[in-house]
């Protein structure tokens, strides 16, 4: 597996290293191919330099300090608070909420909603997903034609003890029913400081290079969130422990294996993220696959809460919209 060429075993991207790591790779002390001539994972794009597109190419992510305004992500974070408090309609979201808490009374919501999903067509959540200093950097992944395919408030609340706030080791293809996977890309934002403490990302560097690993839920003490789905055989892979401050953005290919520790502080960490793909993707067939689980219990949802008559594809085709070009398929 490529990580096993990097020349370092991470432990984390601190302050002073983190505009190399991005900008960089060889200063941060990362192995990049020297000469890649046939880029498969990245677009012909002046947004990215060389080293970024190599360093991509290599290890399957890219973080950019400080892409994001702050003041945006603190209204951000104002309306997550107005939607899961009930002051405002969550009508087409989605609140998602800890296992060791959602029964629990007398609790402030911030502390039980865990994430906030499909907020694609909220008129201020959705400013992320739009943002054009993000479509700039997406488009170098995507092509010029770019849906916005699935949104995510992400709130790790302090852990109750249980390390329910913690999730395992995944990769986003699992979730999606569209191909080819190299023209899908997340785009990730720190909403304030994150590191090891309060539950970072971490990530197995190349692995982006592999394939789609079987997904099914961990087998976790005291239980595991829903649709917290995971792989098995990586424990002993190095990881990089992606330490962000608030603003930084890390854009990772689909196949990337990636995951977060449980929040060991009395405060909250939140980050913001959307999965993006060129328009010129196409619906795929999941069953018979290792993806027909995930359709199943997707679909189940969708009829628990009324959506009847919709299968896998038509759901994800509510949950997105262009933001850039035009719609060709998806």
């Amino acid at each position: 597996m490529a990580q096993a060429r990097m020349k370092v075993i991470f432990g984390h991207i601190n302050q002073r290293d983190r505009h190399a790591f991005s900008l960089s790779p060889v200063a941060a002390g990362l192995s990049v191919q020297p000469q890649v001539t046939d880029f498969q994972y990245t677009l012909d794009n002046p947004r990215l330099t060389y080293a970024q597109r190599a360093f991509y190419e290599e290890n399957g992510f890219l973080v950019i300090p400080n892409l994001v305004p702050h003041d945006l992500i603190d209204k951000w974070r104002d309306r997550f608070l107005d939607l899961v408090e009930g002051r405002v309609d969550t009508a087409g979201m989605t609140k998602m909420k800890d296992i060791a808490l959602k029964d629990k009374t007398n609790i402030a919501a911030e502390r039980v909603v865990n994430k906030l999903q499909d907020f694609v067509w909220d008129e201020v959540l959705s400013e992320h997903c739009m943002l054009p200093q993000v479509l700039d950097y997406v488009e170098c992944f995507t092509g010029p034609n770019i849906m916005a395919m699935h949104t995510m408030l992400i709130n790790k609340p302090p852990d109750p003890g249980t390390r329910t706030s913690r999730h395992p080791l995944h990769q986003d293809l699992h979730y999606f029913p569209f191909r080819p996977e190299n023209r899908i890309v997340c785009a990730w934002t720190a909403m304030e400081k994150i590191n090891n403490d309060n539950g970072c990302l971490f990530v197995l560097p190349g692995s982006h290079k592999g394939k789609l690993e079987q997904h099914e839920y961990p087998e976790w003490e005291d239980g595991v969130n829903k649709m917290y789905h995971g792989v098995r055989g990586f424990d002993d892979e190095p990881k990089a422990m992606l330490c962000m401050e608030k603003g930084d953005t890390v854009f990772f290919h689909p196949i990337l294996l990636h995951g977060s520790g449980d929040n060991r502080t009395e405060h909250f960490r939140k980050a913001i993220s959307c999965h993006y793909a060129a328009s010129e993707c196409n619906y795929i067939d999941v069953r018979g696959t290792s993806q027909e689980s995930i359709a199943k219990e997707v679909e189940e949802i969708a009829l628990r809460r009324g959506v009847t008559g919709l299968d896998f594809k038509e759901i994800w085709k509510l949950r997105s919209r262009v933001v850039r070009g035009i719609e060709v398929n998806l």
